[in-house]
């Protein structure tokens, strides 16, 4: 039997300077930013697969969407089929003026611990664990695989609704979502469920134009103060959601403790937590309203005048298994039954993806929970995300009977998507072990 944790050491430096070398292309899929830095990282992965013995590597293009890489591995006879997913786009880097090091030029950190650089956690340290578990298996692993890295989930795509359109592309008898990691460094986690969001934008008008507050104000219909009585109606004094309609339930997996949540959501000292009951059952397993935008006066520039407009955009985040549109209508219904100060507000729904909660319990489930524990000492935990992957409901939708294990190097103190993401390497290797060894556990559990 093979030894992984021993391999794996021995390819982990090999590794960690492929995750450095991938780390320093800026391959950021937004608008406005060099799109041939997105390609170039999409060669990087092609030559890193085919280092790693796929030989198959095709590449989808569609419409406005950076190239899909596509790959596969056949199954031996009788074994069944694992899809690997991760994504090679990174977010951009933001304020550089945050950051300890250069973004774009990955820094050893804590002695040489750790990795830190825009995209090494999320996602390309997953990139990376991938290529070492095939790597672990000398390119042969004891399963069949199929490729599937994108390079546009950071900024949204069309990609994003396809595999339902082509669902033989990704056939596969469980599917490995390595965009995700463990709630906190040295403690195995899979990922179980995804809230679902969406998004509308509420707007009033009662004035043709700005009037003098003096002359009118306390009869003029103030459009500001309208908005803000009926913001204020979308939670309780505590800070619970107060929406009719939204679902929420009880969490029965890990979470954080109240000081780990404060540490990691950056809340000042004298800040407390909105809302009431258990850490998880409010980021997972119920909604959230927050209000991402306002359009007000600017404070350094206000004149003293009644304001006649007002618009805010929400963010809806739902349930795993409440139906997305009907939790953004019953949003919708509640802001246009309101008459904050007598005024009308009009409300227009946005996008809207749907959550995912995975099937547990299966053959695919417990290989990889065993493998877990082969890597980490210890079987792993469930949490959830208040994030959402948009491609895994359509993979889910285009074959319904795999299973998708969601994991990775990641963890919750990485910072991804903030000044100073970093990696962990400890992590990055025991998710190396972890996938190479479901390899083998879930090819055992298939055949028998």
């Amino acid at each position: 039997m093979t030894d992984f944790a021993t391999v794996t050491a021995e390819l982990m430096p090999r590794l960690r300077e492929d995750l450095k070398h991938l780390a320093s292309i800026p391959s950021i899929a937004f608008p406005g930013y060099p799109a041939e830095e997105v390609h170039r990282a999409h060669d990087e992965v092609v030559n890193l697969l085919r280092d790693a013995g796929v030989d198959r590597i095709d590449r989808l293009d569609l419409p406005d969407t950076s190239p899909v890489i596509t790959g596969h591995i056949p199954a031996p006879e009788g074994a069944p089929t694992v899809l690997l997913y991760g994504h090679y786009d990174v977010q951009p880097a933001g304020d550089e003026s945050l950051w300890d090091s250069p973004p774009f030029t990955p820094t050893e950190i804590e002695g040489g611990k750790g990795l830190r650089g825009r995209g090494v956690a999320d996602c390309k340290a997953n990139i990376i664990a991938h290529i070492g578990a095939l790597r672990v298996h000398g390119g042969r692993p004891p399963v069949g695989i199929r490729i599937v890295f994108e390079g546009q989930e950071e900024y949204g795509s069309a990609f994003d609704d396809y595999p339902p359109k082509q669902p033989e592309l990704f056939a596969a008898d469980a599917m490995v979502v390595a965009d995700m990691g463990n709630v906190r460094p040295g403690e195995p986690t899979l990922t179980v469920a995804l809230r679902g969001a969406a998004d509308l934008v509420v707007e009033l008008r009662t004035l043709k134009q700005p009037v003098h507050s003096g002359e009118f104000g306390g009869a003029a219909p103030d459009a500001l103060l309208a908005m803000i009585a009926a913001l204020a109606t979308l939670h309780d004094a505590d800070g619970n959601v107060a929406v009719e309609g939204l679902r929420r339930d009880a969490w029965e997996g890990t979470s954080y403790t109240d000081e780990e949540f404060a540490e990691l959501a950056g809340m000042t000292p004298e800040a407390r937590q909105i809302g009431t009951g258990p850490i998880g059952e409010r980021l997972w397993h119920g909604p959230a309203i927050t209000v991402i935008g306002l359009d007000a006066p600017a404070v350094d520039t206000a004149a003293a005048a009644v304001v006649p407009y007002a618009r805010a955009a929400l963010n809806l985040r739902v349930h795993p298994e409440q139906d997305v549109v009907a939790a953004q209508r019953a949003l919708v219904k509640h802001l246009e039954k309101l008459r904050p100060m007598g005024q009308r507000l009009t409300v227009t729904a946005g996008d809207a993806g749907a959550g995912f909660a995975a099937t547990l319990g299966g053959p695919a489930y417990t290989a990889m929970g065993s493998a877990m524990e082969t890597a980490w000492g210890s079987r792993p935990v469930e949490m959830a995300s208040g994030g959402s992957i948009p491609l895994v409901n359509a993979l889910s939708k285009a074959v319904p009977d795999a299973e998708i294990l969601m994991f990775g190097a990641e963890d919750g103190h990485c910072g991804l998507h903030a000044p100073n993401e970093r990696v962990l390497y400890d992590e990055l290797a025991k998710t190396v072990i972890a996938e190479a060894a479901f390899f083998d556990e879930f090819a055992r559990r298939f055949r028998d």
